[in-house]
C-alpha cells in the first residue's frame, strides 16, 4: 500500500514494527530508523545507489534486520507545492519497491528544505565538508522521518498511552 498519509501507514503496522525513513538522491539513499514506539527517528545508514534490484536488496536486509514494517519516503515537492520530475521519480521508486517488497506499507512525507535544514545545522556545528558529505543523507532521512512521526496521533506513536 502506498499513501500520502503517514497516519494510514502507521495504523497498518504490527505492534513493535518500526518505520524506515528514506531520503532518495540520485547517488545515495539516506536511511533513518524509528524506535518501536514511533516517537524518535535516528540516522541509520547511507546506501550507495546502483540499480533498482540492488537498492531493493539492500533495503530488504535492513527491513529484515531491524523489524521494519513500513517506509516513509521523502517527497521532493516544489516550493509552491506542485510535483516536478524529482517527486515523480520518488513515486516511481515507491511503486517499484512495493512490487519487490509487497508486505511493506509506504508513505510519503513532504521533504521540502530538509537537506538545506540539515546542512545549515551541520555548518553551524562547524562540521567539515567531508564529514557533512558523510552525514547529510542519513540526517535528512531522520529529518523527514521525524516530521512524519511528529504528525502521528499520540495513540499511534506510543501504544502504552
Amino acid at each position: 500500500m502506498i499513501t500520502d498519509n503517514p497516519n494510514e501507514a502507521a495504523a497498518r503496522l504490527k505492534p513493535g514494527q518500526r518505520l524506515l525513513g528514506l531520503d532518495l538522491g540520485s547517488k545515495t539513499i539516506g536511511l533513518a530508523l524509528s524506535d518501536p514506539g514511533l516517537c524518535i527517528a535516528s540516522p541509520y545508514a547511507t546506501i550507495r545507489r546502483r540499480n533498482l534490484k540492488q537498492d531493493a536488496e539492500a533495503l530488504k536486509m535492513v527491513i529484515a534486520r531491524e523489524g521494519v514494517g513500513g517506509l516513509v519516503l521523502g517527497l521532493p515537492r516544489n516550493m509552491n507545492g506542485s510535483e516536478g520530475p524529482a517527486a515523480q521519480s520518488a513515486r516511481k521508486f515507491a511503486a517499484e519497491i512495493e512490487e519487490l517488497v509487497p508486505d511493506l506499507v509506504l508513505a510519503f512525507w513532504d521533504e521540502r528544505l530538509s537537506t538545506m535544514a540539515v546542512t545549515r545545522t551541520l555548518l553551524e556545528a562547524d562540521t567539515s565538508r567531508k564529514r557533512r558529505g558523510e552525514l547529510v543523507d542519513k540526517l535528512a532521512a531522520a529529518y523527514i522521518l521525524q516530521g512524519a512521526l511528529d504528525s502521528l496521533p499520540r495513540r499511534q506513536r506510543d501504544p502504552a498511552v
